[in-house]
């Protein structure tokens, strides 16, 4: 196993290559990682200011591609959406600034509003990509974009203590479960893993191991926010 230390060490040898990302997903997964070395070394004051310049990127491409009734940070939904608001939502954690906190709430708002519209989560699906006045397609769903909405819901309500994101981080969680389109759980109680995803013949059967890993931690994040909100109760 690596221990902390090879951890850190791995992380710190990884940062002159954190300005040289491109893709808006990589820079998200890389704040998220960057705030919780924040955490635990909070003086790392070059630390703090690559947070900054990677987050006002994310920032910028929403500037550049938001408008009145389109809320997000590019002209389509692709995969792994919500690790967008999610990675603003950690840097606000850290960063305490209200202009990064609007617009993680307002993004992750718009993501939520066309994702749980009948009281279940339905993805969108990587078939064809939704487009602001296109069509949204329910196929293929894939579990780390169900993972990354219940990683969100449970950062939202760990800064605002709300209560509604904990129903949709529940909510979200149970798309594993059966509570989706197909009504029809991806989780394999027999063999303990996840299926792939949902198609439109049905399930994917293969387990990946993407699959699982998504599943757990969503299942570990469920155990971790129930503990979390019995604080506030």
């Amino acid at each position: 196993m690596i221990n902390q230390e090879t951890s850190k060490e791995i992380f710190l040898n990884a940062f002159p290559n954190f300005e040289k990302l491109k893709s808006i997903r990589s820079i998200a997964n890389t704040i998220i990682g960057i705030c919780y070395y924040l955490k635990n070394n909070p003086s790392d004051n070059s630390m703090t200011e690559k947070l900054k310049n990677l987050t006002n990127k994310i920032i910028n491409n929403y500037k550049e591609n938001s408008s009145t009734k389109w809320k997000w940070f590019e002209k389509s939904f692709a995969y792994d959406n919500g690790i967008l608001p999610l990675a603003l939502l950690h840097a606000t954690e850290i960063l305490n600034d209200s202009k990064i906190r609007d617009v993680a709430i307002g993004t992750m708002t718009f993501l939520s509003n066309l994702t749980i519209k009948e009281g279940y989560l339905s993805i969108i699906g990587n078939n064809k990509w939704y487009r602001e006045n296109g069509e949204c397609s329910v196929f293929a769903q894939q579990p780390i974009d169900a993972l990354a909405m219940i990683l969100m819901f449970y950062q939202a309500f760990r800064l605002t203590k709300e209560k509604e994101y904990l129903e949709k981080l529940f909510t979200s969680f149970m798309w594993f479960l059966g509570e989706n389109d197909l009504r029809m759980s991806l989780f394999d109680f027999e063999t303990k893993g996840c299926c792939d995803g949902i198609e439109e013949y049905g399930i994917n059967r293969n387990q990946g191991a993407e699959s699982t890993i998504a599943y757990l931690i969503s299942h570990l994040t469920i155990l971790e926010a129930f503990e979390e909100s019995s604080k506030w109760s």
